[in-house]
């Protein structure tokens, strides 16, 4: 009887063993279980991550914000008080001092095509423009005595813009040219420098058939910094700074 007994405990013991242990198996299944799908969950979530990120690189647009320093917006419709940029001054000419090396490189490239270009201007103050606005508008009254102060100012605005309107205020703008009168410039030679431009992070600013966006005539001479890879993408889409900026807006950008 005795060995009965302790042989039924032996089975009972055996018995308790084999439940542990296929208890023990059935949690290690689910723990696994559980592992692969959160694995699977984090393949899916990255797969979609690189989706989107595919889908925003295949739009096309720069890896940049319409809020980016060197895409700031100034003209009549963007009236902005004085920015007080760190300028550096290349050949005399101040300019925002981020970009003065991609000045330099421009000003060199561009006298590789004619050596006789030379830097006009840049960065001016709201207060200076003022000056030189009034000046400007002063002078075709003189020139045309029957122009009204109204008159004269729209004359004016067609190369000239009223303190706060100008982005030479930026100091992103330059004025760079191989003669000293706007538009008189040989076109062969400003159509070359323009197509440069871009490579150095600059675009001529103000194209004849962007009239409508700009509210600027034709002018061969100024050039705006804009970075790399938003001139490159304005050149290749021809868009004015304006029509850019809304685009990236467009995107959520």
């Amino acid at each position: 009887m005795k060995k009965n007994s302790f042989l039924g405990i032996v089975l009972q013991i055996l018995v308790v063993l084999v439940f542990l242990m296929c208890l023990y198996l059935f949690i290690q299944d689910k723990e696994v279980q559980v592992e692969n799908q959160s694995s699977n969950e984090i393949s899916v979530q990255s797969t979609e991550t690189s989706s989107s990120q595919v889908s925003e690189s295949e739009n096309g647009l720069p890896s940049v914000l319409s809020s980016d320093w060197e895409l700031v917006l100034v003209n009549r419709d963007n009236i902005t008080e004085e920015l007080n940029p760190e300028v550096t001054e290349i050949e005399g000419i101040p300019v925002d001092s981020r970009i003065a090396e991609n000045v330099l490189n421009f000003l060199a490239a561009a006298r590789t095509i004619d050596a006789n270009e030379y830097l006009i201007s840049g960065y001016r103050s709201v207060a200076y423009q003022e000056e030189l606005y009034d000046y400007y508008v002063q002078q075709e009254i003189a020139n045309d005595p029957s122009l009204t102060q109204e008159g004269a100012e729209e004359v004016v605005q067609t190369y000239s813009q009223p303190a706060g309107a100008s982005e030479h205020q930026t100091g992103l703008a330059i004025d760079m040219s191989n003669v000293a009168s706007l538009n008189e410039s040989d076109p062969d030679v400003v159509q070359q420098i323009k197509e440069l431009a871009p490579d150095y992070g600059f675009v001529l600013r103000f194209a004849d058939d962007k009239r409508e966006s700009t509210g600027i005539g034709y002018e061969d001479w100024h050039y705006r910094y804009v970075g790399v890879e938003s001139a490159k993408y304005m050149t290749e889409h021809n868009l004015s700074l304006e029509e850019y900026i809304a685009v990236l807006k467009e995107s959520g950008k």
